[in-house]
């Protein structure tokens, strides 16, 4: 089976700096696949040229088989990218299905038409997205008052809206609480596995990532030095050496419960 998302040899330099350094790897059908690493590794470079905002010095981006490098974000997004970010972005002042319904009138191309009844437009739709992260109950609140927590939930189903192929997840749990942290990315994989739908995400929390991943890859000063499964990951020694000077990456479960 081909990959849905297909990089190879990505690089990106900014003046004498290699921010991202001839990285490749492959994303398959419903596969939910973390790339982690120390700040400043080049997680966030590396999403930017996926999602073309920002341009590859060299190396090539496929999405099921099509060349998409350099294309502009719009375009990137209505090939089936979509994109969640470390900082929510709604729109405060209007309501969480309204916020869900402008996303829509965007993909439907309808933004230049927006009159008076445009808040009757696609609300079933919103209102089933929101339904799916759990968000309908909420769906007549302003923006401004919802609990970060609901925000990062508000933006994934936005990030649905155009029914992706992939969704990129830059820190999706950033700010948020231990348990909010589980709960969203038990959702997000969910939804990976109902919708048959692929995942890129970065994350900090391992637990978050251990838990959750189907397959972790691990960047540092901007190259990539694992790809492999949680527990090949966790165990690789230059990982440990980068994250924890050397110690283990491990979650001793028993030692918590004797602490």
């Amino acid at each position: 089976m081909s990959a849905v998302l297909d990089v190879s040899n990505l690089s990106k330099s900014f003046g004498g700096i290699d921010a991202v350094s001839n990285v490749s790897f492959s994303v398959a059908k419903a596969e939910l696949l973390a790339l982690i690493g120390p700040n400043g590794a080049g997680k966030t470079t590396c999403f930017n040229m996926l999602m073309g905002q920002t341009k590859p010095t060299s190396g090539t981006v496929k999405l099921n088989g099509e060349t998409i490098t350099g294309m502009q974000p719009r375009k990137v997004w209505r090939k089936g990218i979509g994109r969640t970010f470390q900082i929510t972005g709604t729109y405060a002042s209007m309501t969480v299905v309204e916020n869900v319904q402008m996303a829509l009138l965007s993909h439907h191309k309808r933004l230049f038409d927006l009159r008076a009844y445009a808040h009757k437009q696609y609300k079933s739709e919103a209102l089933a997205l929101l339904e799916l992260v759990g968000m309908q109950d909420q769906s007549e609140r302003a923006c401004a008052v919802l609990a970060y927590g609901d925000l990062k939930r508000l933006e994934l189903a936005i990030a649905l809206t155009h029914d992706p192929i992939l969704l990129l997840m830059d820190e999706p749990t950033a700010g948020m609480a231990p348990k909010e942290r589980i709960a969203l990315m038990q959702l997000t994989a969910d939804i990976v596995e109902q919708r048959q739908i692929s995942a890129l995400f970065t994350e900090h929390d391992m637990d978050v990532v251990f838990a959750h991943a189907h397959r972790v890859m691990v960047l540092n000063r901007g190259e990539l030095i694992a790809n492999g499964s949680v527990e090949e990951v966790r165990n690789n020694a230059q990982v440990q050496e980068v994250y924890l000077g050397g110690g283990s990456l491990y979650h001793d479960e028993e030692q918590e419960t004797r602490a």
